[in-house]
């Protein structure tokens, strides 16, 4: 799905959630911690090793994007 209007919320929830320093580890991609992934996905949906589809992510994102523009 391409949504231009959440890449900019979805930049900036990849770097949030990025580990700290993450550009010193191989590769340097600022993905995160999949303990944190576990965490969420098990509190989510009962299950460590759900894998979201798009319309989560994007729900997801929509969310970030409301409680962002709430607290400003």
């Amino acid at each position: 799905m391409i949504r231009p209007g959440l890449w900019g919320t979805a930049a900036a929830q990849l770097l949030r959630l990025a580990p700290r320093r993450w550009w010193r580890r191989w590769p340097p991609v600022p993905r995160p911690d999949r303990g944190y992934l576990r965490f969420r996905a098990e509190t989510m949906w009962g299950d460590a090793q759900h894998q979201p589809d798009p319309d989560d992510l994007v729900a997801y994102l929509r969310w970030c994007r409301s409680m962002r523009d709430a607290l400003r």
